[in-house]
């Protein structure tokens, strides 16, 4: 796969308690400028009118824009430099107005508890495997950084038989939830005349498939039409569903769908099996949303100009996808104007390897490129450990900078 999500959507997130490269964007602890929600293992966020807005085109106060700090930058990077940083910018880092001790060497910051380093959930412990709700194994090498999966459930098809889904219910694949707690959430920000959103697990269709049968053996399937294939499909999709049905008759304004179907060259699977076995999922659970009259918003890493096209003729509202591994010019000028993108930016080049100077050019380009005024542009950069402090820093300026371009 390409170089990972910080997770995706319009959020303005700070932490994640199941952030990694590739999986596990959506339970990020979310409280920044556009989204706010508690530190659990739902993914339920309140979004904010000006995030509406600019999805919208309908010409938002300024461009959301996004830092997310992966867990695993708290062991790797000194917590009081990111403190500091953190209070250097105030648009990314909004204040609570209450003053706290909070870092190890005693920085007193105004910040919420909610920006301290986060607890890992139980899937990005280095050394400690994890099963979810569906039975598959993950295993990661560092705190913080969601692994693969080592362990799938149905690599053997005749384990198929006796194979149940897990409830929707109690939980939304990975971690067990609960409906009203959820419910509590949706109705206190409809109190403080906030917005919610709600979302599937990051994986849902695609990767899930491969969670549980193996990326080559699913492959293999698709390849060989294998009949078996269609009924774990529709198994995996009404589980989803539920999920889906639940979130929007709790009346939330967007709903989020996910998950990776790129690599570094291409995507993850051809076109043909794409639209063959996984566009007719997206599109199914993007109904319900439709209907009700929610955004709808989709996540991929990696290159996904073969899929593009198929993903937004089936009614997307926003897509957060890759800059420079699907090229800003090309962005440009397949997307700009069809659908609000939520610009996932470079992790591999210029911000990891290049110098200040390199990096606001390069976010001053793709505002440049892909704004408006109208809206119809949220940025986003997920820090994982290795890009030096000093590129740290330029991306905030930057961010901040430019995202009032065009106000």
């Amino acid at each position: 796969m390409s170089n990972g999500c910080p997770c995706g959507t319009a959020i303005l997130a700070v932490f994640s308690r199941a952030g990694s490269p590739c999986h596990q964007m959506l339970a990020a602890v979310r409280l920044c400028a556009e989204f706010l929600s508690d530190p659990d293992m739902d993914f339920t966020d309140t979004i904010t009118e000006n995030t509406l807005r600019a999805i919208r085109f309908d010409r938002p106060e300024h461009i959301p824009v996004v830092f997310w700090v992966n867990p695993a930058c708290w062991h790797h990077y000194p917590q009081d430099v990111l403190f500091e940083l953190m209070a250097e910018h105030r648009i990314l880092f909004p204040p609570s107005g209450v003053h706290r001790e909070v870092s190890p060497l005693g920085l007193r910051t105004d910040f919420g508890p909610e920006y301290e380093p986060p607890e890992l959930a139980p899937w990005e412990r280095a050394g400690q495997p994890y099963t979810d709700a569906w039975g598959c194994t993950w295993e990661t090498t560092d705190d913080g950084i969601t692994g693969v999966v080592t362990g799938h459930p149905l690599a053997d098809w005749d384990t198929f038989e006796h194979f149940t889904a897990p409830a929707p219910a109690k939980t939304n694949g990975m971690a067990a939830i609960d409906w009203s707690v959820i419910e509590g959430k949706i109705l206190r920000a409809k109190a403080e005349r906030k917005h919610c959103s709600g979302s599937l697990e990051h994986g849902h269709a695609f990767l899930r498939l491969s969670y549980l049968r193996g990326y080559e053996k699913l492959l293999f399937d698709m390849a060989d039409k294998d009949q078996r294939l269609w009924r774990l499909i529709d198994m995996v999709e009404t589980f989803s569903m539920g999920i889906v049905q639940r979130y929007v008759d709790l009346g939330v304004a967007m709903m989020r769908y996910p998950e990776d179907l790129g690599m570094q060259l291409g995507p993850m699977l051809s076109p043909e099996h794409f639209r063959t076995y996984i566009k007719p999922i997206y599109e199914h659970l993007m109904a319900p949303a439709h209907k009700a009259g929610c955004l709808v918003h989709i996540h991929s890493d990696g290159n996904v100009r073969d899929l593009v096209d198929d993903l937004v003729v089936s009614g997307v509202d926003a897509l957060n996808l890759q800059d420079l591994v699907n090229d800003i010019d090309w962005i440009a000028s397949n997307l700009k104007g069809r659908v609000c993108i939520d610009l996932d930016i470079d992790r591999q080049q210029i911000t990891r390897f290049g110098s200040p100077k390199q990096i606001d050019d390069l976010i001053r380009q793709e505002v440049e490129k892909l704004g408006s005024p109208e809206g119809g542009l949220m940025m986003i950069y997920g820090l994982y450990p290795g890009v030096p402090l000093e590129n740290v820093k330029a991306l905030m300026d930057a961010m901040e900078r430019y995202a009032t371009f065009y106000t």
